[in-house]
């Protein structure tokens, strides 16, 4: 794993909101992470959560126009709560590492891992913020996407707004059908340039929940799967939106409430003081 950040990968991402890092994984790694996310994929069976009885296609409470998302990808989430290697990845300290520098925090939690697979001739993801949609509100939030397949124009790359992410608030129209959707909120941006982030398989993307990113369909006859994750500073609060948490969990929580539910929000990295050794011995 090629988990050892540049100088220059740290300030790329401090000022574009995202970085790529080409061959992330080595071809025996991506193998396994191939491997181990289709098995967890295939044991779910086309349900979306792992505590929450919802089908790729339904109504999840997330995205208002299930037959439409439905064909934006296949999304399945937090794959680690249902299967054994899939969390060996994910909960990775060395991921962990690279975001918590990235992000600029000595700790991080996972918000949601998620498979997401475009299948052939699947619809457009359209420009988005991530951060404005979960349960927490915090600046630094920041994803890892790892491309399992090539991702390219063709089959539905990742396309970033440089820079959109110290220029947006959590104001956030949510993922629409339209493509242009979130430049009523942010008309600064409807001008601009995107980075097309294609990738060879294998290498991934780390950008910042309040990056401005999409993806374009599926233009092939085959899938583009990618896994993801979703890491929360460790310390974030509960701002009152359900997401992805069950009823049961929302009720039991009130707005201020510090998220460290380890069975729901693991801690992937804590960096360790540095002490010095007392010198009276």
């Amino acid at each position: 794993m090629r988990h050892q950040l540049t100088d220059d990968q740290i300030e790329s991402y401090r000022v574009n909101g995202f970085v790529v890092v080409d061959d992330f994984l080595d071809p025996d790694e991506l193998a396994a992470w191939r491997d181990a996310v289709g098995a967890a994929v295939a044991a779910r069976a086309g349900r979306k959560f792992a505590n929450q009885d919802v089908k790729i296609g339904d109504d999840d409470g997330i995205n208002p126009d299930a037959a439409y998302y439905g064909k934006v990808f296949d999304q399945l989430l937090n794959l680690w709560q249902t299967d054994a290697t899939v969390k060996r990845l994910i909960l990775d300290a060395r991921i962990g590492e690279m975001a918590a520098t990235l992000a600029g925090v000595d700790g991080l939690r996972v918000w949601h891992d998620q498979a997401l697979i475009k299948q052939p001739w699947a619809n457009p993801t359209a420009f988005h913020l991530d951060t404005p949609l979960w349960s927490f509100y915090d600046r630094r939030a920041i994803s890892i996407w790892i491309a399992l397949d090539d991702a390219t124009i063709a089959n539905g790359c990742l396309h970033f707004f440089p820079g959109s992410h110290a220029k947006t608030t959590f104001e956030n129209p949510g993922i629409t059908k339209n493509l242009d959707a979130i430049f009523e909120m942010y008309p600064a941006f409807r001008d601009a340039e995107p980075y097309r982030a294609e990738m060879r398989a294998g290498s991934c993307s780390f950008h910042n929940g309040m990056t401005i990113h999409g993806a374009g369909a599926n233009l092939t006859g085959r899938p583009r799967r990618a896994m993801t994750c979703a890491f929360m500073p460790d310390g974030a609060t509960f701002n009152g939106q359900q997401n992805i948490l069950t009823a049961e969990q929302v009720a039991r929580l009130t707005v201020g409430d510090v998220l460290d539910d380890d069975e729901q929000n693991p801690l992937v990295f804590r960096r360790v003081p540095v002490t010095t050794a007392d010198p009276r011995g």
